[in-house]
């Protein structure tokens, strides 16, 4: 099974800036979906950016205008850029791969932003 390695995350000051990666050990061209989830201490997981097989991307708006998803298949690695980053979007993030038989989660990288 492909695995998932997140990357990029760290501490950063209210309207800096990150980008994440997640390399992973296989082709991620098989998979229909990818995304970046988050969950911060006591809440839920929530997603923060999706990108479709053919390149379509969807935002929430806690995210929209601000993130940007991309994944480059002939590296097998999906990137997250987060701009204007806000003392809300403190949370462990995550990437994932969707296929016909697969849902598969990487460990996760932290982001602490500092107000």
């Amino acid at each position: 099974q492909v695995q998932l390695v997140e990357s990029g995350g760290g501490l950063v000051q209210a309207g800096g800036s990150l980008r994440l990666s997640c390399a992973a050990s296989g082709s991620i061209a098989r998979f229909n979906a990818m995304g970046w989830y988050r969950q911060a201490p006591e809440k839920q997981r929530e997603v923060v950016a999706t990108i479709f097989s053919n390149g379509y991307t969807i935002y929430p708006t806690s995210t929209k205008g601000r993130a940007t998803i991309s994944r480059d298949n002939a590296k097998n690695t999906l990137f997250l850029q987060m701009n204007n980053l806000k003392p809300e979007d403190t949370a462990v993030y995550y990437c994932n791969a969707l296929g016909p038989t697969d849902n598969i989660w990487g460990q996760g990288t932290q982001v602490t932003v500092s107000s």
